[in-house]
Parts: structure tokens; C-alpha cells; sequence
């Protein structure tokens, strides 16, 4: 029986009302053993502070043990407040990067999954102004390739993926910039080379996701994060899940943040963690 771990995130959000939610509402798979991480005690709704912020980064440490230990087969987490960690001393932008640290994994990369999109990143938890001179053709090939490996473990056997250009209207043949032409179209070239899909583009950023969401292409790789996160969370906020690719274990976790202002006051919507449960069971 696969053994799901579940961290309650910052126990001052939402996170432990949409787990509770979630593993009563009859959605979650059986045949899975759930475990919940975490200290509920350490932390009062909608006042997060740094005892919160500890219980927090404690159960993601105790997450990783037991996944390399082999205790368990996947982990959901729940939502933090990066700037609750860090003021306890974590040193990553995020969960994602966090984990990839801990397995001493370097060819990661961040996914998000959801009803209408599959989304994955060319660059992360970056400033926008910075993301020109991060994008190269090698960190393209690493997110087409690690995309194209999740949706074919999903059951898709060939491998549709749209690959976004940077620029407005793809840099309209070199008029608004050359990242398509110098960056981004080697890299396609590079990722059919492969054999693990049909990478198609540099496509139109802002036509791309509707083409997507009409079922013309299984995933698109975006070259930001909010170039990816906007249509995503547009068309799927309540089901969208964040899934951490290249890691030995599956990690997943809703794509919605602690939402302090709500806790506490049964407004939360648990669809989102249900989700990340599901993926989690699935990829497990």
C-alpha cells in the first residue's frame, strides 16, 4: 500500500482546514495510506508568526527523511509563506527548489497541472528582468524533456507539447527581441531530436494557452513563471496542482498560497488539495 505524506503547511493558513476537507470528502483513492505531518499547535489562524513558520519548515524536514528513508512513496505539501520560512532561516526561493536541494537533484523543474492546462517552467522563482539572461537552450531542453516524461507516465504515449516564445508575438521575426531565433527554436530543434514527443513552436505567448485549452496540444512549456501561472490560474484555480519534476519521489502540492486572511472561517476551498492528493496517489 503506497504511503502518501501530507504537510500541513504553515499552520496559521489553510492548510490543515483544505486537508481535513479533502481526505473527508470521499475523493481521495483507496488503497493509499495517508499520513499528515506537521504540528496543528504550533500556529493560530490568520496569526502566522515564527513558531508557525518553524512547525512549518520541521514537518517538510521530516517530509524528506522519510522519503529517503524509504517510509514513504510521495508527499503533499501544504501552502507556506516563503516569507515566514525564511525569517526562520530558509535559504531557498521556494518549496520546489528546496526539495530538489535535499535529493541533491539538479535537473528539476516546476510543473503545474490542471483541468483545462499543463504548464511547465523554463525558469522559476526568478525576476522577470533577469529571465532573458537565465533562458538557454540547455534549461529549455531540461523542462521539455522533463514534461514530456510526466505526461507520458500520465498515459499519454506521444507527447504534444507547445513551447511559448518570450517576446510579444514571438518576437515578430526578430522585431521585438531574437530570444526565439538564437534560444528558444534551437531548442525545440534539440527536444524533437529526442524522440519523446512533438515539440512544436516558438508559439504566440498570448494565443498559445487558448489553442492549449481547446485540446490542440497536451502541455505548454512557458518561459516565466507568470507567463505560464496567469492562464493557468484563470482557467484553473481550484483544480491547478504544482508538481516538482525530476525528484525521486513525487512531490505535489495545491497551487493556492496560506491565504491568512481566510483561515479559520470555513471559506476555504479544498478542491485544489484534493487534486494534489489524487496526483500524488497516481504518480505513487
Amino acid at each position: 500500500m503506497p504511503r502518501i505524506l501530507i504537510t500541513l503547511g504553515d499552520p496559521a493558513g489553510i492548510g490543515p482546514e483544505v486537508i481535513d476537507l479533502a481526505l473527508a470528502s470521499g475523493e481521495i483513492p483507496p488503497g493509499h495510506e495517508i499520513v499528515i505531518l506537521g504540528d496543528r499547535r504550533a500556529g493560530i489562524p490568520g496569526n502566522p508568526d515564527t513558531a508557525s513558520a518553524s512547525a512549518a519548515l520541521a514537518a517538510l524536514d521530516e517530509a524528506v527523511e522519510e522519503l529517503k528513508s524509504g517510509k514513504a512513496d510521495a508527499v503533499v505539501t501544504g501552502p507556506v509563506s516563503k516569507e515566514g520560512l525564511q525569517s526562520v532561516g530558509f535559504p531557498f526561493p521556494g518549496q520546489t527548489e528546496y526539495f530538489a536541494a535535499a535529493f541533491g537533484v539538479t535537473e528539476y523543474g516546476m510543473l503545474l497541472a490542471g483541468g483545462s492546462l499543463t504548464v511547465g517552467l523554463a525558469t522559476i522563482h526568478e525576476s522577470l528582468a533577469s529571465v532573458p539572461g537565465l533562458l538557454t537552450e540547455e534549461r529549455i531542453v531540461r523542462i521539455g524533456k522533463l514534461t514530456a516524461d510526466f505526461l507520458k507516465r500520465r498515459g499519454i504515449r506521444h507527447p504534444r507539447i507547445a513551447v511559448a516564445g518570450l517576446n510579444p508575438h514571438a518576437g515578430e521575426g526578430g522585431a521585438f527581441g531574437d530570444e526565439e531565433s538564437r534560444i528558444i527554436r534551437p531548442a525545440i530543434n534539440s527536444l524533437n531530436l529526442t524522440g519523446l514527443g512533438d515539440f512544436s513552436g516558438p508559439g504566440v505567448p498570448d494565443a498559445i494557452f487558448r489553442d492549449a485549452a481547446q485540446g490542440l496540444h497536451d502541455a505548454v512549456l512557458a518561459m516565466y513563471h507568470d507567463q505560464g501561472l496567469i492562464p493557468l490560474k484563470l482557467l484553473d484555480f481550484d483544480t491547478a496542482v504544482n508538481v516538482t519534476l525530476g525528484l525521486p519521489k513525487p512531490r505535489t502540492s495545491p497551487d493556492h498560497g496560506t491565504a491568512f486572511s481566510i483561515a479559520g472561517k470555513n471559506l476555504a476551498n479544498p478542491s485544489s488539495m484534493i487534486a494534489a492528493i489524487r496526483l500524488a496517489c497516481e504518480l505513487a
